[in-house]
């Protein structure tokens, strides 16, 4: 995908919604602000935010440890990640290996951070889908159409790293729980700010790739808190009764979007916005290309 700008991938398509989200900064005068993702997984949406210029600092938080291990590694250790990137063999016997070391991480032994970081960056390239706990693409015994290295273009990769590494002043990274991260990082932001959030699905939040799935009660403590934030937020979540009881008080947009998690499908999604945005008027915000962008973002500048 052209611009394409992050090294993970997620099987969401969060990144969709990066054209809708400019617009949205450009409608309420939030250009050069910062921007947090509560839940940043492959960070794609902030990574083409900061690199474009849209806004000044990008806040990503993941509270899986090796989402974060990855993130900090390429922010603040990036030529020792992309090295251990360039030195790692992509194969079978290695991949038995890093999903052991992923796994002693979630159980909750120390695992050293570059460590973790390389362990959850090669699944995340070597798995069907980028899914970290699902299976390597080719199957164990590499009869697939796609074998393990697949996705694993090396020179491509370490260039979307060595490229993050370079904006390290604009970036952080921390690993916290949503619900803390949006009250000791979120409510300190600057005015001219902007938070997108994108929780573990509401129905299929265990099936997905975080890790962290929430219950109905954390679902409904993120609603609380993103209701009374002080600068303006969007989160976007899957479209079920439950979700949109949550968030009733709040304006919405309902439209459809891909995955390709295991097996490809359509899903719905709704997205809720904080009352004080000008919400751009699109028929669907996950599906803006680059010529109607460029017209819509021409017609609020004119």
């Amino acid at each position: 995908m052209p611009g394409f700008q992050s090294p993970l991938r997620y099987p969401g398509g969060k990144r969709k919604l990066a054209n809708f989200i400019k617009l949205l900064l450009r409608s309420n005068d939030l250009l050069d602000g910062e921007y947090a993702e509560v839940y940043a997984g492959g960070a794609a949406v902030a990574l083409e935010l900061l690199f474009e210029r849209y806004v000044s600092h990008i806040h990503i938080n993941d509270y899986d440890p090796g989402i974060y291990a990855f993130w900090y590694s390429a922010v603040h250790e990036t030529d020792a990640l992309c090295q251990r990137i360039w030195d790692v063999e992509v194969k079978m016997d290695e991949w038995y290996r890093q999903r052991e070391i992923h796994e002693q991480l979630h159980s909750g032994e120390e695992i050293a951070r570059l460590d973790a970081a390389l362990a959850t960056f090669f699944l995340n390239r070597a798995n069907r889908s980028g899914i970290i706990s699902g299976g390597v693409i080719g199957g164990k015994q590499q009869t697939g159409e796609w074998g393990i290295g697949a996705r694993f273009n090396k020179p491509e990769l370490v260039r979307r790293i060595e490229k993050i590494g370079r904006e390290r002043n604009r970036i952080s990274v921390t690993r916290n729980d949503g619900v803390v991260f949006l009250r000791e990082v979120v409510s300190t932001l600057p005015a001219r700010s902007f938070t997108y959030l994108d929780p573990p699905y509401y129905v299929k939040g265990q099936q997905m790739l975080y890790a962290n799935y929430y219950k109905p009660e954390d679902h409904r403590k993120v609603a609380e808190l993103v209701s009374n934030l002080g600068i303006p937020w969007m989160v976007s979540y899957d479209d079920v009764k439950e979700i949109r009881s949550l968030y009733i008080a709040h304006r919405s947009q309902d439209y459809d979007i891909h995955y390709s998690a295991q097996k490809r499908y359509r899903g719905r999604e709704v997205a809720f916005f904080s009352d004080d945005l000008n919400v751009p008027d699109v028929d669907d915000p996950a599906r803006i290309n680059g010529r109607s962008f460029r017209h819509l973002e021409f017609e609020l500048t004119a």
